[in-house]
C-alpha cells in the first residue's frame, strides 16, 4: 500500500540533490577554471515475491565533472596563466602534491611562485624561483618561466590517464588515485585565467525542469496521501 509513496520519495530526494548540484554549478558560474557538475541515477530494483521484476526506485550514485574548456579571459596580469587543452599545474601542500587548473599565481616573501594558498607551484626542478629585481617575467606557451636575465625554470603541467579519479580537496584543489604523467606538449597562455565551463542558460533550464518535476511529484504524493486516507477510512467504516 505505501510503496508507490516510497518510490516517489526516493525520487524526490533524487530530485533535491540533483537542484543541490546545479545551485553549486550556478554558485561557481564565475569561479576561474571551475568544472560543473552532474548527477548520475540509476535504477534500484527492490525484489517481491507478488511482483517481478521488483519495486523500481531511484538512486543517485554520485556525480561527474564536464571536462570540457572554459573560455580564456584576459587579465593582462604577468603571473596569470590559463592552460588550453589537457593539464594540470602540481602544487606542493603540507599534505603532498595537489593538483589545480587555477593559475592565478603570486611570489611569496621568498620569491616563489605560489597559489593564492601560499603552497609553491611545482617546476620541472621543484619550486620556481623569481629572484629579487626581476620585473619582466615572460611564460611561454611550452611552461618555461624566464625574466629579463634568462630561464628561471618550467612549470610542471601533468595529466592522467584516468581523470575521473581527481577527486576535490580544499582550496579547490584535486587529489588523484593514480601517479600523474608530464605532458609532453603543454599550451599555457600567459596573462589570462581559464573561466568556469558553467552554461547559466542551460543550469537556469535544469533549475526550471527540476522544479517543475519536483511540484508535479508534490501532487502525486499528497493525491496518493489523500487515496489512502480515504481506503482507511471507508474500512474502518465497514469494519465498524
Amino acid at each position: 500500500m505505501e510503496n508507490s509513496l516510497y518510490i516517489a520519495l526516493s525520487r524526490r530526494r533524487a530530485l533535491e540533490r540533483q537542484m543541490d548540484v546545479v545551485a553549486n554549478n550556478l554558485a561557481n558560474m564565475n569561479t576561474p577554471s571551475y568544472k560543473a557538475e552532474r548527477m548520475v541515477f540509476q535504477e534500484y530494483l527492490v525484489p517481491t515475491k507478488a511482483r517481478a521484476p521488483g519495486l523500481s526506485y531511484v538512486q543517485d550514485i554520485g556525480q561527474y565533472r564536464v571536462l570540457d574548456d572554459g573560455p580564456m579571459r584576459q587579465t593582462g596580469n604577468q603571473l596569470d596563466v590559463a592552460i588550453s587543452g589537457d593539464g594540470y599545474f602540481v602544487v606542493d601542500t603540507p599534505l603532498g602534491e595537489r593538483y589545480s587548473r587555477h593559475g592565478r599565481f603570486q611570489l611569496d616573501t621568498n620569491g616563489n611562485l605560489t597559489n593564492s594558498s601560499g603552497n609553491p607551484i611545482l617546476g620541472a626542478g621543484g619550486p620556481i624561483n623569481i629572484p629579487p629585481g626581476e620585473s619582466q617575467i615572460s611564460i611561454s606557451g611550452d611552461g618555461v618561466v624566464s625574466g629579463e636575465n634568462g630561464e628561471l625554470g618550467t612549470l610542471r603541467i601533468v595529466t592522467f590517464d584516468d581523470l575521473t579519479g581527481l577527486r576535490k580537496a580544499a582550496d579547490g584543489l584535486y587529489t588523484a588515485t593514480e601517479d600523474p604523467q608530464d605532458v609532453e606538449s603543454p599550451q599555457l597562455v600567459q596573462g589570462s585565467l581559464e573561466g568556469s565551463n558553467v552554461q547559466a542558460v542551460l543550469e537556469l533550464t535544469n533549475m526550471i525542469e527540476i522544479q517543475r518535476r519536483h511540484a508535479s511529484l508534490k501532487r502525486f504524493i499528497d493525491q496518493e496521501d489523500r487515496r489512502q486516507r480515504d481506503m482507511i477510512d471507508k474500512l474502518s467504516r465497514v469494519s465498524a
